[in-house]
């Protein structure tokens, strides 16, 4: 072993090095071209062209024999091909039925679909795991069940089942809204502040009145409501004393 790292060619090994560091960049360029469906929402078109582009970045990267501008050409060309479906299914529905596919209706008014559960290749056992992990062990809870076209599952509970809403009550919604990070890691936001009107200084003495220091402060926050929460550093050995 310790004869094989001598007689290493190094340069081989720079050459790989290289190779993976320009593979990852366009692959990174290729992914921010897409945006962020490919990673979150992959549809079986998407899937496919994930697949390839990696094949050819790995391709690429360890098969030093092969011409590295042919893998960047393959990546480049899978990158565009998907970016220009990605256009044309946005501006027409029959291809966006073609390439993205529809959802498929799984449980309809509390019954089984059996014919479209064998299109999508599904049998009982999955559409029982399927709805246990949405939280529904009772499938006659259900009104609706559609497969996605990514291969999610979306229920829709018949009406004696649905979560109980601020609606249902007739309460007075409370006010929504984002939480503005002021805070991170004991730095300042300063764009944020700008953002929702706040000082800097403001902040400060908002934090000296609560009796902390702005170096503890992992992350702080401020609601709809202009109330400041706040998240120290160093608290793992407190918890951890807890739990022993």
């Amino acid at each position: 072993m310790f004869h094989d790292i001598i007689n290493t060619n190094w340069m081989e090994i720079l050459d790989v090095v290289i190779r993976a560091l320009i593979s990852l960049v366009t692959l990174f360029l290729i992914t921010k071209l897409l945006g962020k469906k490919q990673v979150s929402q992959l549809s079986l078109f998407d899937y496919v062209i994930g697949i390839s582009i990696g094949n050819f970045a790995a391709e690429m990267t360890i098969n030093v024999e092969s011409q590295f501008l042919n893998g960047i050409v393959a990546v480049v060309v899978f990158g565009l091909i998907a970016f220009l479906i990605s256009i044309l299914t946005m501006k027409s529905i029959v291809l966006r039925r073609y390439f993205m596919g529809i959802p498929t209706v799984l449980i309809q008014h509390g019954k089984l679909i059996e014919e479209n559960m064998k299109k999508v290749k599904f049998d009982v056992n999955d559409l029982l795991e399927e709805c246990r992990g949405n939280g529904y062990f009772d499938i006659s809870e259900i009104e609706f069940a559609l497969m996605e076209a990514n291969g999610k599952l979306s229920i829709l509970p018949n009406g004696e089942n649905k979560p109980l809403t601020i609606k249902d009550m007739a309460l007075k919604p409370k006010k929504q809204g984002l939480c503005a990070n002021l805070v991170i890691d004991g730095k300042i936001m300063s764009k944020t502040l700008e953002t929702i009107h706040k000082t800097s200084e403001w902040l400060e003495k908002e934090i000296h009145n609560k009796g902390k220091r702005l170096e503890d402060i992992l992350l702080a926050t401020l609601d709809v409501d202009d109330k400041l929460v706040i998240y120290e550093k160093h608290v793992k050995d407190e918890i951890l004393d807890v739990l022993e």
